[in-house]
């Protein structure tokens, strides 16, 4: 960054250039760059941006925020950082421990903290002429910090909803089938999905899940088609109960295209995709998985515990709505929650 630095042509900012600036931004600036701590210099009435290399990081993905206005590479967040900035640049610090946003940086929304301090910069008069963020990442303190009072929660109920889900299963699965010998594999079938789920789970202390390990945990049985098989989405955890849920009914929904929808047939596809808003808000999240390519769909003559699952018990447990489409060219189902009813509990 400090080659960076010396390369930007910063005469077309309102700092001009270098050799113009005043000793405290050129004191200041010497002393971030020699930093390994995260560290980032707003300047003048524009906020001007200058961060070192350890600052990075932080930014993810979001443009140079190099000679930027501080107020446009924290946009997102501006409602909530721009009144510290100002209480900086009027003479105040600010020390904060373990503060939550919601920032942009991967291309999604994204919940952190952060540690910081916004601090004054004078000249050799005592005039503010800018400040200094010092800033460390504590997203990953806090989820454990989280996970684990979630993992002493969830813990307490684990054995005894999962026994009562099996149970219920097992008693659907056996009134449904017509014979001993299709509730046995499909009981099998589905017991093996509670078992990928439960692994998935397992590896996050049984706190959450990502929905896309969930997805594809629950289509491991049907390995022949997951060629033809789309899977799309953003990152995102989901709670133990949801996971589960979620790998039960999309077990059943590729249960149904391996029989009747379109991994039955050669050239058939499936595409599951899922769009999220900002974390625990009330953003909508949707979930569709839509079928092409196969043969003509004929809905079901009588409604059995897969449909069920997947339409009321789904729409129960994500509270949200769900539409399942036996359109002629291919089924479509639907889900529609929001950020809350989804969010990890704690």
């Amino acid at each position: 960054m400090a080659a960076a630095i010396r390369r930007y042509d910063w005469a077309s900012t309102t700092l001009g250039s270098i050799e113009e600036w005043p000793v405290a931004l050129k004191t200041a600036v010497g002393m971030m760059v020699n930093s390994h701590f995260p560290k980032c210099i707003v300047w003048g009435a524009d906020l001007v941006t200058i961060h070192n290399d350890a600052f990075r990081p932080i930014l993810g993905n979001k443009p140079p925020a190099l000679g930027q206005p501080f107020s446009v590479v924290w946009e997102e967040v501006w409602d909530e950082v721009g009144p510290m900035v100002a209480k900086a640049l009027a003479g105040e610090a600010t020390f904060i421990e373990d503060y939550p946003l919601t920032i942009n940086r991967y291309g999604h929304p994204e919940e952190v903290w952060f540690t910081f301090c916004y601090s004054p910069i004078r000249d050799e008069h005592g005039r503010v002429l800018g400040m200094i963020d010092t800033v460390i990442e504590m997203t990953g303190k806090m989820l454990a910090e989280r996970n684990a009072r979630l993992l002493n929660a969830e813990l307490a109920h684990r054995m005894k909803n999962t026994m009562a889900m099996i149970a219920a299963i097992a008693s659907q699965t056996f009134r449904s089938a017509d014979t001993l010998e299709e509730a046995q594999a499909t009981l099998s079938e589905r017991i093996a999905t509670l078992g990928e789920a439960h692994s998935i789970l397992t590896q996050s202390s049984w706190s959450s899940a990502p929905i896309r390990s969930v997805v594809e945990g629950a289509l491991a049985p049907h390995r022949a088609g997951i060629g033809r098989i789309q899977v799309e989405g953003p990152p995102l955890q989901l709670p133990a109960d949801l996971a589960m849920t979620l790998a039960l009914a999309i077990n059943e929904l590729a249960t149904n295209a391996v029989k009747y929808g379109a991994l039955s047939v050669e050239g058939g596809t499936i595409i599951i995709r899922w769009e999220a808003g900002r974390p625990q808000s009330e953003d909508p999240f949707h979930l569709a998985w839509t079928e092409s390519g196969g043969p003509p769909v004929v809905p079901p003559r009588r409604q059995g515990f897969g449909s069920r699952l997947v339409e009321r018990v789904m729409a129960q447990k994500f509270h949200g709505e769900v539409e399942l489409d036996y359109r002629p060219e291919g089924l479509r189902y639907r889900l529609v929650s929001t950020m809350a009813s989804i969010a990890p509990r704690e």
